[in-house]
């Protein structure tokens, strides 16, 4: 199966998300993309016959610019989408300083970042580009389309207790009964 052309079919399919991806190319911002749960539940809930837009969560919009690192910069884009798309709640987060809240090495890009977050088939985004969707996916689109619910490599030993705890908070397991979590040994 062609992994990245599924994800573009099932996203362009989804009216909502294009509208939410067209609004965040609109503010022309460097290395922006639309990633986590945006991505990753459009593709679990098509995966599972559920609607396309059931129960859309907060849209993560990341980026990355060191010149413009502070979060009321964030706040002043989040409150711009808002005024597009109230019906969303949006979290935008300039990469250039996550870094610094999550104990690593500073980040070089948006996909490099994407290297740091918790799981496998979270760690994908997306942007509206020249050609249509671009997607990046630092570990590949397979265990999203896999159903394989697994930690990243930072996530597999001293942050671990964070990986849990989101599969518990976030009752994936739950909503999503197609799911095998895939632990370290």
């Amino acid at each position: 199966m062609d992994y990245q052309k599924a994800l573009k079919k099932i996203l362009s399919d989804d009216p909502l998300r294009m509208k939410a991806l067209s609004a965040v190319r609109a503010l022309e911002l460097n290395d922006s993309w639309i990633g986590a749960g945006f991505v990753r539940d459009a593709v679990w809930n098509h995966l599972h016959g559920y609607e396309p837009s059931r129960a859309l969560g907060d849209v993560d919009v990341v980026w990355f610019d060191h010149e413009h690192c502070c979060p009321d910069r964030d706040s002043y884009l989040e409150s711009k989408l808002k005024q597009q798309l109230p019906s969303l709640v949006w979290s935008v987060k300039n990469q250039a300083r996550m870094h610094q809240r999550n104990g690593d090495r500073p980040y070089t890009s948006t996909e490099n970042a994407l290297l740091h977050w918790p799981e496998t088939a979270t760690a994908v985004a997306v942007r509206l580009g020249g050609n249509g969707l671009d997607i990046i996916a630092p570990y590949g689109l397979s265990d999203l389309f896999e159903l394989l619910l697994r930690p990243t490599p930072t996530f597999e030993r001293d942050k671990f207790y964070a990986f849990e705890q989101r599969v518990t908070t976030k009752r994936w397991l739950e909503r999503y009964p197609g799911l095998q979590l895939i632990v370290p040994a």
